[in-house]
């Protein structure tokens, strides 16, 4: 098996010694270093550490030697595509942040600003949160199996409105939802 720690390192834009000093307890940024190119093994304990310290599941430090995952080569920006010195593996999103679960909504027909097959990646939260994610686009659960989803115009730890994307939808309340889920990313095919 072969390790990613480094890619993921890179990607969270850590230092070896940032790796070093949030691992618990701390080490050196060289031992950090010896892990990542293999010259130390990668033991369950140390994967723990790291994994620990990257905020990342511990089984994204490994990938199968078989499979050949997607590669970051480039960097876009108003000058154009910047190539990187060395290409590295390009790690999921959720894999990168396991701090909340996931939610994943379908959209299979355009309405406001998403389009037919786009998929919206949401992260729960707690209800109590809803004041802070006011003027996000959330996905709430109803009563009877439902949700509502929309714009957060108004949010309590008892209830929050959201406003539908569709035009001329009126705005909806749920009375102590069970969480909220926060759009996080678009996943569009071109």
């Amino acid at each position: 098996m072969i390790n990613r720690i480094r890619d993921i390192r890179r990607q969270k834009g850590m230092t070896l010694a940032d790796v070093a000093l949030a691992c618990d307890p701390q080490t050196t940024a060289q031992t950090i270093g010896r892990l990542e190119t293999g010259m130390r093994n990668l033991s369950l304990v140390w994967m723990n550490r790291i994994a620990a310290a990257l905020q990342v599941e511990p089984e994204t430090l490994l990938r199968s030697e078989g499979a050949e995952p997607a590669r970051l080569v480039a960097t876009l920006d108003a000058k154009g595509a910047d190539a990187l010195k060395k290409p590295i593996d390009a790690v999921l999103h959720n894999d990168l942040s396991a701090d909340a679960p996931w939610v994943v909504v379908s959209v299979e027909g355009a309405v406001g600003e998403f389009r037919e097959g786009d998929q919206l990646w949401l992260r729960q939260h707690q209800r109590e949160e809803a004041p802070a994610l006011l003027n996000r686009d959330v996905l709430v659960p109803a009563p009877g199996g439902r949700f509502a989803f929309g714009r957060l115009t108004e949010g309590s730890a008892g209830s929050v409105t959201v406003l539908p994307p569709a035009s001329g939808k009126s705005p909806v309340t749920v009375e102590q939802p069970a969480w909220l889920a926060v759009a996080e990313m678009l996943v569009r095919k071109l």
